[in-house]
């Protein structure tokens, strides 16, 4: 969800309002102008930064299983075909969403050329059918009819493919905000119910002399914490946004740091289980990130498209699945800091014990193109009012920068409870 126009309801408390305008619809999709091209490679340029110690981690710096390397490695080739397929589709998509009327205006640049161009929206659904396409065939190549894991993995994407569709639902029928708030407690339950692995946490080092364990067993409360999780996990991407790129740029983020984090752990372990475990989450963070780039090329700023709430929430809940059936829940939730702070900070507007304006986003002068922000409970404006008027771009990079600090310092947190690195 990017910062468009859009009609809101009167009991909705949408981040981000859509427009209201809906213009005659056309004939053919020939008749409607190309979007903008995409910024692949310049993308593609800046995400060597994360390649390029991803991969030294795996083919250099740890000793990893033949059999677990090449399971990573056959995803990560399925992940980059996706990649490009996504590339392709998204103006394709594109064309027909704008055929049927789901575009925005980017309210960002109101006042300006650019702010009357009309957006297609919902292009989020063209990422997680790639990705629930690839996944599946991933299937092929790694699972075996008896695997103890093709359960999990088979309830992992009925959570996912669930979420997507709850969320191009909301996208067209414009759903009241309290309402979302619920959708992903229905699509977590194929997860919850195929659950099947511990129901313990590791307790910090400093913490053991005083407790006396090292790990303690939660039972049904865990199951109740992993439920928690995915819902917040998914509305948290929804809810931190209305900037171009901010969305899928923060997932983008999030999925490189949940990447590296299992990496070191299969690298780590000794434990065959701890280790598959890892690589599960492996499996559906790389496609995820192979797609989320590809629409990244075309949502940055100025965003061609927008990711719509069926992008957020999609994202949403696969990094949720990722972390809960890869068996670190608790290292997931450091991962998600900005988002937390968002969540707290919007938390008495979204239970309605303040008021909630319909526009919680900040102000454009279109004279200067620099935000301002506002009284709103969100990072966002948090952020504009502790340095100062900017522009959409600069703003959005450094809530970007501010999510990968968080993450660097999710890394040496861990360290020091749980002694991590070996």
């Amino acid at each position: 969800m990017a910062a468009r126009k859009r009609a809101p309801s009167e009991e909705s408390l949408e981040p981000q309002p859509k427009s209201q305008e809906k213009p005659t619809t056309t004939n053919s999709t020939t008749d409607l102008p190309p979007i903008a091209p995409s910024k692949a490679a310049q993308i593609l340029k800046l995400s060597l930064i994360f390649f390029v110690p991803y991969s030294y981690l795996i083919f250099s710096h740890y000793s990893i299983d033949a059999d677990l390397k090449r399971s990573i490695i056959i995803n990560a080739v399925l992940s980059s075909v996706g990649f490009f397929v996504t590339l392709t589709m998204i103006p394709v998509a594109s064309r027909y969403v704008l055929r049927r009327n789901l575009f925005g205006y980017d309210i960002n640049k109101k006042g300006t050329p650019q702010g009357s161009v009309k957006v297609p929206e919902s292009l989020g659904i063209v990422v997680g059918i790639v990705f629930l396409v690839f996944a599946i065939l991933f299937q092929h190549f790694n699972f075996t009819s008896d695997s103890n894991w093709l359960v999990e993995y088979n309830a992992a994407l009925a959570s996912i493919c669930f979420m997507i569709l709850l969320g191009f639902v909301d996208d067209v029928l414009d759903i009241p905000w309290r309402v979302k708030l619920v959708l992903p407690s229905i699509a977590a339950l194929p997860l919850l119910m195929a659950f099947a692995g511990h129901t313990t946490i590791i307790i910090p080092k400093p913490l053991i002399p005083y407790l006396g364990l090292e790990v303690l067993d939660l039972g049904w409360m865990y199951k109740l914490y992993m439920w928690l999780l995915a819902i917040f996990c998914t509305n948290s991407i929804n809810i931190h946004a209305g900037l171009n790129g901010l969305e899928v740029g923060q997932t983008i983020v999030i999925a490189c740091a949940i990447l590296i984090h299992n990496v070191m752990q299969i690298g780590v372990s000794s434990d065959p289980e701890y280790k598959q475990a890892h690589a599960f989450s492996i499996y559906l963070v790389q496609p995820l990130l192979a797609t989320s780039l590809a629409l990244f090329s075309y949502n940055w700023n100025p965003s061609s498209v927008f990711v719509g709430d069926t992008y957020t929430y999609f994202a949403g809940m696969t990094m949720a699945v990722a972390g809960i059936l890869g068996h670190f829940s608790e290292t997931l939730l450091i991962f998600f800091i900005p988002q937390v702070l968002n969540f707290l900070l919007s938390l008495p507007q979204l239970a309605g014990f303040i008021p909630c304006p319909r526009h919680r986003l900040p102000r454009f002068d279109p004279q200067t193109g620099l935000l301002t922000g506002t009284n709103d409970g969100t990072l966002v404006n948090l952020f504009l009012r502790q340095f100062g008027r900017m522009s959409e771009k600069s703003l959005c990079i450094l809530l970007l920068v501010f999510q990968a600090i968080c993450c660097c310092f999710c890394f040496l947190l861990r360290w020091f409870l749980t002694g991590w690195y070996k």
